[in-house]
């Protein structure tokens, strides 16, 4: 399951890098939107795919034992991950001389980082919520064989 989640998550990101994410053409006005919300859809993989990897090296690697500490953990990694993401973002925009507002693909949303930011939040949270089970099934055939 998580090949398949990473596979999925590398294929979000070559579409957004092919197209740049306020590019991508699929998402152009999509539900009436003014802005193309692609980057959306890679920050919510950003956290739904990073959290069931942070969530099997934790169980195989029985660095914590309680479920819901667990969880607080794998959470506040992708969310961790997230906000450093969008500090590389700002550095790179600083130092390349670029108008910054187009390196960062904005779109004129002033909030777009903290969308950005609680969307890995929500998407790590959905993982958790959604794929636990299936994921403690295939990790206990994984580990009895």
């Amino acid at each position: 399951m998580l090949y398949f989640f990473i596979l999925l998550h590398c294929i979000v990101l070559m579409v957004g890098g092919h197209y740049t994410y306020a590019e991508v053409p699929f998402f152009d006005g999509l539900m009436g939107a003014e802005r193309n919300n692609y980057d959306k859809v890679g920050h919510f993989f950003q956290g739904f795919v990073p959290a069931l990897l942070a969530r099997e090296i934790l169980i195989r690697k029985s660095v914590i034992n309680g479920k819901v500490w667990q969880n607080v953990i794998i959470v506040s990694i992708c969310l961790a991950f997230s906000a450093f993401y969008e500090l590389i973002e700002w550095w790179v925009a600083l130092m390349s001389g670029e108008d910054a507002e187009a390196f960062l693909g904005t779109q004129g949303y002033i909030w777009d980082t903290q969308s950005d930011m609680g969307l890995a939040l929500l998407g790590a949270i959905c993982s958790l919520l959604v794929l636990s089970k299936s994921h403690n099934q295939q990790l206990t055939k994984v580990t009895t064989n």
